[in-house]
């Protein structure tokens, strides 16, 4: 589904920049992997090449057996559009359009016929649990509906690959658990292969498979879902915490150099 070789990212802004160096990852048909890594080790950098807003400075990314950095600019926007979806941490819902509506506007785009639109609405809205929120207007709902509003317009067009930033960066905790149920829930029933960056350890356990990113790289290898969520989570969590010992401890050592 994903491939990505030897990825890498210059900034040059005055004072070059290397955001990302020589990532190699594999995402399969159905996965659902999330990104951790402190601020600043490149995890959105990454999420931003793999959706195609930056490009690799060296690499090449691969989507469904497509290099999209390959594509002219009507192709790739075509490609956004068809084969992936997008969920971001501040929605990015149009406030004078419906619940409906929003929902629509990827396969508006695309000319896809009303009836269909709204065929594939009963199908999603249930598992969502929207039905009762499509005629209202952004602003009349929660955040927490907000985001499932979101994650309706992410998939409502079968994307192949399904990206999210953050999605319960601006949520409450309950609310956040609601939202990443969901994500577990897209994922199992319609097979959506999902790719998110968080900063939460919470909601990555939600995920089957977690990568933590330092300094532009992948800093350890990957954290699978064996057992119970829970174990996931307090395994992440010792990840985490092993991350910051060493980094801890390397900052000490530069400090005696000095």
């Amino acid at each position: 589904m994903l491939e990505l070789e030897n990825i890498s990212k210059i900034y040059e802004s005055g004072i070059s920049f290397q955001a990302l160096e020589d990532v190699n990852l594999s995402v399969a048909d159905g996965e659902f992997v999330a990104i951790m890594g402190p601020s600043g080790s490149g995890k959105t950098t990454l999420l931003n090449v793999i959706s195609t807003i930056d490009k690799p400075t060296g690499g090449q990314v691969s989507i469904g057996g497509e290099q999209p950095h390959a594509l002219t600019s009507d192709k790739l926007a075509q490609f956004r559009r068809r084969k992936l979806g997008f969920v971001f941490q501040d929605y990015n819902l149009l406030e004078t359009l419906t619940v409906r509506e929003n929902i629509f506007v990827p396969m508006t785009l695309d000319g896809i016929a009303v009836t269909e639109m709204n065929q594939r609405l009963a199908d999603i809205a249930p598992v969502l649990g929207i039905e009762s929120i499509l005629h209202k207007r952004t602003f009349e709902i929660s955040g927490g509906q907000a985001q499932r509003t979101a994650i309706a317009r992410a998939i409502i067009h079968e994307p192949e690959l399904l990206l999210a930033d953050e999605p319960t960066g601006n949520l409450d905790s309950k609310t956040a658990r609601d939202v990443m149920e969901l994500f577990a829930a897209v994922n199992e029933r319609f097979g959506v292969t999902i790719l998110m960056v968080t900063h939460d350890p919470k909601a990555a356990s939600y995920s089957r498979r977690v990568i933590v990113m330092k300094d532009g790289t992948i800093a350890r290898p990957d954290l699978r879902r064996e057992k119970s969520q829970q174990e996931f989570f307090d395994r992440i969590i010792d990840a985490l915490a092993e991350l910051e010992q060493i980094q801890a401890e390397l900052e000490q050592i530069q400090i005696e150099q000095v």
